[in-house]
């Protein structure tokens, strides 16, 4: 990531960059600050959220021993099995969404783990996420009536659960503070969707691709990233199932490939 020109990241699952003992260290060596840390809860499902908030204290626990990190702690509902099959369509099929009990629910549990992250000191944001029950623009709004949490606007999630990360960032700007940037093939996405397949099939087929070779209208969102005066982290993603050495380390030339985007597109 150093090596890229990135000066940030995000945790990854909690130890894959460090323990306690040695995160700081690991993160200090390469020049590399800790933006945010991606935290998966059962928000719709009480029973479980003792379990989940325990591990998010653990999540934040590092954030803690990186030290002088303003570190987001990204919260995203962990979803469903239903949710999981059936990618990209809630922007259509509001029938597989949450009924007005189990947004009460959720809204609950969000407000739980936004207080745990302040009470620790780290700003919460709340990521919408494909297969997950905040996925479609009409999900995405819901959340924000139901929270005060932040947002965060991720450019691939959005496009694949049906909405446009320009538009998007025009009307929620006063409640976004991160930002992922990713890229989207649509004739995947439409493959998925035919084909009835699920997230991880999504993920192995590249419906997540390096930036500018997408679907998604990235010079137009950053016109508006400009004009909204956006000040916080860009992140850029692009999630994918590696199924050999080969795969990961073509993951690592893409990066390169995006952080030369980034630079020639955006000026960034």
């Amino acid at each position: 990531m150093a090596g890229a020109g990135y000066v940030g990241t995000e945790l990854g699952p909690p130890g894959y960059l460090g323990q306690r003992d040695n995160l700081r260290e690991r993160l200090e060596e390469y020049g590399l600050a800790l933006v945010g840390g991606y935290i998966p809860i059962r928000f719709s499902e009480p029973e479980h959220w003792a379990e989940d908030l325990a591990a998010m204290g653990a999540t934040l626990d590092l954030f803690a021993a990186a030290e002088g990190t303003e570190a987001k702690a990204v919260l995203a509902d962990a979803g469903s099995p239903e949710r999981a099959r059936f990618p990209g369509r809630a922007a259509s099929d509001q029938t597989i969404g949450l009924d007005t009990a189990g947004w009460r629910r959720l809204s609950e549990g969000v407000a739980r783990a936004a207080d745990l992250a302040r009470t620790r000191g780290f700003e919460p944001t709340f990521h919408h996420h494909t297969a997950t029950f905040v996925e479609a623009p009409w999900e995405i709004e819901r959340l924000l009536e139901l929270t005060d949490v932040g947002l965060l606007l991720d450019t691939g999630h959005l496009a694949l659960g049906g909405g446009d990360p320009t538009v998007a960032l025009r009307d929620w700007a006063e409640r976004i503070n991160h930002v992922h940037v990713k890229d989207v093939r649509n004739d995947v996405l439409a493959g998925v969707i035919a084909d009835r397949a699920d997230m991880p099939e999504a993920w192995r087929r590249g419906v997540f691709c390096e930036l500018g070779t997408g679907d998604v209208d990235l010079e137009s969102f950053f016109e508006e990233l400009v004009r909204s005066q956006y000040a916080g982290w860009l992140v850029v993603e692009q999630d994918m199932v590696p199924q050999s050495p080969r795969d990961a380390a073509d993951a690592e030339v893409s990066q390169i490939r995006n952080r030369a985007w980034l630079t020639e597109h955006a000026s960034l």
